[in-house]
């Protein structure tokens, strides 16, 4: 019986998800012996349909057998990794699918490996008191003025304005998210916001005047609420997005060559001191201090996997791969010998640890070891 793509994908997910029957485990890690034993194919060696057939050959070819090679294969963790990563090359990507299709709770990290990220963060109020609102408890955390700001679920910050401010001097807040660290926030006009790591806002515990205006730094994620008469402007460096009502991205990492805005929904203007564009969705402002351009084949997908708990990557190189890393790990990357030009595409899986996500590299080659909270990429 010819194993379809939809069964082969099933099959994978029950043996990670630790549900495969003992048929099912011994026909899967016999699969993965064949694949150990002669090397695992290239991509660009035969076409995907013809690997994507090869694989479920693969998998009909050892069902008879199965149970007695399985005898003499080692049940390696590593090899839910690499059956996944090879199936679904065949389809073009590489994708790495932990127990659950939603984020996990981090787990704590064994000798040698790191942690995955985690809803951790730090809320400056106007008086310049830190509060640590990592792994808070649901409910009311303070008071600002009339605004009353709330914890959600551990990982949401809710801002309540429970009387419009009309006059007296602005409260300004800031959330700022460590390296392994990312937050929600919903700010008092509900506009609903999304930090990744590394990251910060600051912005008014009550919207006042004429407009609505927040600043950031690092990757900030936006849902603006719709207000006509008051425009929502978000500051970053030197530039300033403005929008009404709409959906994007914000990419402003003091370490990345430009600041990238991203356009889901509605419609924004990207200005600076010299150059202003207005984008449409699906455009992409780049602004490289020197001038603003536009985009209009930008990758949407690229753009927003962070919020969908994704590293996507297209076309990048390694050193593009590994800031993404850095962030998300909090460690530090340095590199022995020369540093590859090879260039990458695919997605990963950001809920796994820094050692599963060096497996799944070393399958394009990109080799890596850890040392406390440090990477080092090999040769």
């Amino acid at each position: 019986m010819m194993i379809q793509r939809k069964e082969a994908e099933n099959l994978l997910q029950k043996y990670i998800g630790g549900t495969a029957t003992e048929e099912e485990r011994a026909l899967l890690e016999a699969w993965y012996a064949k694949y150990e034993m002669e090397g695992l194919p290239e991509v660009s060696e035969i076409s995907k349909r013809q690997q994507a057939e090869h694989i479920r050959e693969a998998l009909i070819a050892h069902s008879g057998s199965a149970k007695s090679m399985a005898r003499t294969v080692p049940v390696w963790p590593r090899m839910a990794v690499a059956a996944s990563v090879v199936f679904l090359l065949a389809f073009g990507t590489w994708i790495f699918r932990n127990k659950q299709e939603t984020p996990q709770k981090p787990r704590k990290s064994i000798a040698g490996d790191v942690a995955p990220g985690s809803d951790k963060a730090v809320l400056t109020l106007g008086n310049g008191t830190q509060m640590n609102i990592s792994g808070a408890r649901s409910g009311l955390l303070t008071r600002q003025g009339n605004t009353h700001i709330n914890i959600r679920s551990g990982k949401e910050l809710i801002y309540n304005a429970v009387k419009e401010k009309t006059s007296g001097e602005i409260e300004y807040n800031t959330l700022t998210t460590p390296r392994g660290g990312q937050y929600a926030l919903t700010l008092p006009d509900g506009t609903k916001v999304w930090l990744d790591a590394a990251s910060s806002i600051t912005f008014p515990v009550a919207f006042t005047g004429s407009t609505r205006e927040v600043k950031i730094s690092g990757q900030v994620y936006f849902e603006v609420a719709h207000q006509r008469a008051k425009p929502f402007r978000v500051k970053t460096g030197n530039q300033v997005v403005e929008v009404l009502g709409t959906r994007f991205n914000i990419n402003a990492y003091a370490d990345e060559p430009d600041v990238k805005t991203t356009l889901f929904e509605g419609s924004v203007k990207v200005s600076d001191a010299t150059d202003k564009v207005v984008l449409k969705p699906g455009q992409q402002a780049e602004n490289d201090d020197r001038r603003i351009s536009v985009r209009d084949n930008a990758s949407m997908d690229e753009a927003i996997a962070w919020h969908q708990g994704l590293f996507r990557f297209e076309d990048a190189d390694i050193k593009t791969v590994m800031r993404q890393l850095a962030r998300w790990y909090d460690v530090d990357i340095s590199y022995e010998g020369k540093v590859t030009e090879r260039r990458f595409s695919g997605k990963i899986y950001r809920n796994i640890s820094a050692l599963q996500v060096s497996d799944i590299l070393s399958y394009k080659q990109i080799r890596f070891r850890i040392e406390g909270k440090r990477i080092i990429v090999m040769p």
